[in-house]
């Protein structure tokens, strides 16, 4: 008789666990990142009343008799691999893994582990939680500023000081393009036709250099043109520099400048084809503009080290141009930056943006057009992931069971997983099966308060036999 009294209170005690599991799930139905928990019970001892015998040649076999004591929780399994919803909020620290992947995240040298991706900055540009747990991964490799040295993880800070700005960088290369008429008066007259291009210096301040561009009349079919160096001003167009028709230019503003060396140079176009041939000396088809100063009392801002290379002057590219006819207009201009687009140089620039890749890479958009990779957020791999321990605010640690983290972690594209930027992951938590369960888990605590009730009617009868 008391047996079936234990076994009903074992069966209001699990099913009270499963509704305080089922009353968390929907308690956390809008957490972000939350991961719903299920729970699985088991049967417990069994009492036999008598044996199992086997059969023999006159009498038949039997089976044991067993009387079981009621349920226990067998588990409480955490969905912790099952993606929630996204939801967009356009914040560019707002981070979703759609893989099985973790964030690390750090507090005093310890390591933890969240599905959460609600980051922000901190006072010293540091990534970290809503809780101030620094979020952590891989730096930029200092001999290459282009890759990601994926080391031991550390502390990210995508707005230090040194991130919010970007160096300036001198201009390298320059180009010539377009199509020069014969037939343009321009070509032919005193003043030329007017070639300029703007470039940078190694302190990213601005200057307009111009040319002047002239048909050679000692050549019979037209072809040779001279380019030649007229002026430069800075940004607030005073003049730093000016030249005259002679080879020698003339030194304005403290600055003198060549071309190939001298004051011009020569651009050849095969008369039949109207195709560029050469430009200075034959087979040439570019040439080294220098601008160095004169006095001790100027920088020498036009030399620089770009990529690990001594740069001196602008290497300006002639092979583009063509020699065609087109109306007696001829299209011919300088390009700051190689045909590829580099060697362009810049001015100073300032933090205007954030871009995260869905590999994790972080990139600086900056005011002056440079875009700077500036770190990666690794992710961590479970072997078992289910088998992490919740800690609270939506951490988890290690167990023996999940496995245990390496101090490097991964990129979470490695396993075809990916991250999004300006979107947060919701709660995985289904209320239609939430409520369902809720429904068989209160049936199920009505159905073993019975037991209690009817097991007590049967002693209070019991006890009545004698009156």
């Amino acid at each position: 008789m008391m047996r079936s009294l234990y076994s009903g209170v074992a069966g209001l005690k699990t099913h009270q666990t499963k509704m305080d599991v089922i009353g968390n799930n929907i308690a956390n139905v809008n957490t972000i990142g939350f991961k719903s928990s299920s729970v699985l019970f088991r049967d417990v001892l069994y009492q036999t009343s008598s044996n199992a015998t086997g059969a023999t040649e006159t009498t038949g076999g039997t089976n044991a008799s067993q009387i079981g004591l009621g349920t226990k929780m067998a588990s409480i399994s955490t969905k912790i691999t099952e993606t929630g919803a996204a939801q967009s909020t356009n914040n560019p620290y707002d981070l979703m893994l759609d893989s099985a992947s973790f964030f690390i995240v750090s507090r005093g040298g310890v390591n933890y582990f969240t599905k959460v991706g609600a980051f922000e900055v901190d006072a010293a540009g540091c990534l970290v939680t809503s809780n101030g747990y620094q979020v952590m991964g891989w730096h930029v490799d200092p001999d290459n500023p282009t890759t990601i040295r994926k080391d031991t993880v550390k502390a990210l800070y995508p707005e230090s000081e040194e991130n919010k700005v970007s160096a300036p960088e001198m201009t390298s290369k320059a180009h010539m393009t377009g199509n020069v008429d014969m037939t343009d008066t321009e070509l032919t007259s005193t003043d030329g036709k007017t070639v300029s291009v703007s470039v940078y210096d190694s302190l990213g301040y601005s200057y307009t250099v111009k040319f002047k561009m002239k048909q050679d009349a000692a050549q019979p079919d037209k072809s040779l043109y001279n380019l030649e160096i007229d002026s430069i001003t800075d940004a607030n167009n005073v003049r730093i520099l000016g030249a005259d028709d002679t080879t020698t230019p003339e030194v304005e503003g403290g600055y003198t400048a060549t071309i190939a060396g001298g004051n011009s140079i020569q651009i050849k176009f095969d008369a039949d084809s109207g195709l560029f041939e050469y430009a200075g000396a034959a087979g040439g088809k570019d040439a080294l503009l220098e601008i160095t100063p004169q006095g001790t009392d100027r920088g020498d801002v036009f030399t620089a080290k770009i990529d690990g290379k001594d740069v001196d002057g602008i290497t300006i590219d002639f092979s583009a141009l063509t020699m065609f006819e087109a109306g007696g207009k001829s299209s011919a201009k300088m390009v700051r930056a190689a045909e590829d687009t580099t060697g362009g140089g810049r001015a100073a620039g300032k933090l205007n943006d954030v871009s995260i890749d869905n590999s994790g890479k972080i990139y600086g958009v900056y005011s002056n057009g440079e875009t700077k990779l500036m770190g990666q957020i690794a992710v961590a791999n479970f072997d078992n992931p289910m088998g992490l321990e919740a800690i609270g605010d939506s951490l988890y640690k290690t167990t023996q069971n999940s496995g245990e983290f390496d101090g490097i972690g991964s990129a979470v594209d490695e396993n075809g997983g990916k991250m999004t930027q300006g979107v947060l992951e919701m709660s995985n938590v289904d209320l239609s099966a939430e409520f369902t369960d809720m429904i068989t888990t209160q049936r199920g605590f009505q159905a073993n308060s019975r037991i209690i009730t009817t097991s007590d009617s049967l002693l209070e009868e019991l006890v009545n036999l004698k009156r």
